[in-house]
């Protein structure tokens, strides 16, 4: 097998991750009053996904996951916000081999890490990216789409924050700590 292709694991990891991303996305947000602008979990779960198996990873389950959610349940696809989940997705994977969750080490240096990351992915994607996406394609009015982008943002870093923190932590503390084991004499 070369080693740019991606494994069995990982590509059943994007199917199952897309299909929670949708459901999350549906069925586990809060309507902020801002039209088109939910507190949505889906956020934590694709930072947890991110980070156990990587970039393309964490890109795909966004990009797929966040496309099928409005197509199916807004009929189209709004590919500014599609495209920022993925990039999203994939930033926040690119910590992976820093934070190495597999380690079963998640402690105050890669929770502060991992957070850094998020912060500036979230800020940057939703704050700047997906507003002027939406100004570019869509022609959408400025103040509008750049009041969703902050909103979407704080809201998303909030989540990954305290959500996607919390299921690494869990995660983590699933996984064996190198050097754990102790032989009996």
């Amino acid at each position: 097998m070369k080693r740019n292709q991606l494994s069995i694991k990982t590509i059943v990891a994007i199917g199952i991750g897309a299909a929670v991303f949708v459901i999350l996305g549906r069925f586990a947000v809060i309507p902020t009053g801002v039209p088109n602008t939910n507190f949505d979990t889906s956020y934590g779960f694709l930072a947890l996904m991110a980070i156990i198996f990587g970039p393309v990873a964490g890109g795909l389950i966004g990009l797929i996951g966040h496309a099928l959610k409005d197509a199916i349940f807004y009929g189209t696809p709004w590919w500014s916000w599609v495209v920022v989940s993925g990039l999203v997705g994939f930033f926040i994977g690119l910590a992976t081999k820093k934070i190495n969750i597999e380690s079963g080490i998640f402690n105050v240096k890669k929770i502060i890490l991992f957070n850094v990351v998020q912060i500036i992915v979230n800020a940057i994607g939703w704050m700047v990216i997906a507003p002027t996406l939406d100004v570019l394609i869509y022609a959408e009015p400025v103040n509008k789409v750049y009041l969703q982008g902050i909103v979407a943002g704080c809201l998303n870093i909030v989540t990954v924050a305290v959500l996607g923190t919390l299921l690494l932590s869990i995660y983590a503390k699933s996984r064996g700590q190198s050097g754990s084991l102790t032989k009996d004499v």
